[in-house]
């Protein structure tokens, strides 16, 4: 690729966000969020599905294919020549994906109760 003032610029804000989320506890609020928001999301999704009753299992059955692609992209096995180290992608993504599991479990204790 060329050396353009634009792909220079793109470049440099990268590596100078890269360096701004280095920090760990920078790390660890975004994941936090990550996992704040999935919380929300299994909220808002099970109140939506459960309002109308009509998409209950195309609900359940794309959020268990969501889970399972990001089980599938978080604990597979890396190459034996890599070290072992996700990227803040994954982790958020986890969190995510933790916390849309923990507030459906959640919903469900509420319409047991």
């Amino acid at each position: 690729m060329q050396r353009t003032r634009l792909s220079t610029l793109i470049e440099s804000v990268s590596n100078q966000f890269g360096r701004w989320l280095y920090n760990p506890w920078r790390r660890l609020s975004l994941v936090i969020i990550g996992l704040l928001f999935g919380n929300f999301f299994g909220i808002a999704i099970s109140s939506i599905a459960g309002q109308a009753a009509e998409l209950d299992v195309v609900v359940s059955a794309v959020l268990l294919a969501a889970t399972e692609l990001v089980n599938w992209l978080v604990y597979r096995r890396p190459p034996p020549e890599l070290p072992r180290r996700r990227t803040l992608f994954l982790e958020v993504l986890n969190a995510l994906k933790i916390g849309l599991i923990y507030s459906l479990f959640v919903e469900a204790f509420k319409l047991g109760s």
